[in-house]
């Protein structure tokens, strides 16, 4: 057995050395869309479903409310004429009116 050992040990290291395939794997087809593309559309289709009996009865309070809201934004006007809404000590808030700026002295005047 021996005998054979040095004889194929010698063959082999003559047999060219073959180098690692450097190819890239082939590639899967792209055959629409992956498993996590399924799986967060499901999610999301799911969520839609629980939510759309909330947000129609939501759209119907909206449709009633809307002459009062109307209302409400014909009396307060520009937002940004209010400084932000402050809680007092006793719990009530607030939402006090900025000042409003002094006029324009005539021919660009400036008062010292």
């Amino acid at each position: 057995m021996i005998r054979w050992t040095l004889p194929l040990l010698f063959c082999l290291s003559l047999a060219p050395a073959r180098a690692q395939d450097t190819s890239d794997p082939p590639t899967p087809k792209d055959d629409g869309p992956s498993l996590m593309e399924r799986g967060a559309d499901m999610f999301l289709r799911g969520l839609m479903d629980e939510m759309d009996p909330a947000l129609r009865g939501m759209e119907d309070a909206l449709r009633e409310m809307e002459p009062e809201l109307r209302q409400l934004i014909d009396m307060i006007g520009d937002l940004r004429n209010y400084e932000p809404p402050e809680k007092l000590p006793n719990g009530d808030i607030i939402i006090r009116r900025k000042p409003v700026p002094p006029a324009p002295l005539k021919d660009g005047e400036i008062e010292l």
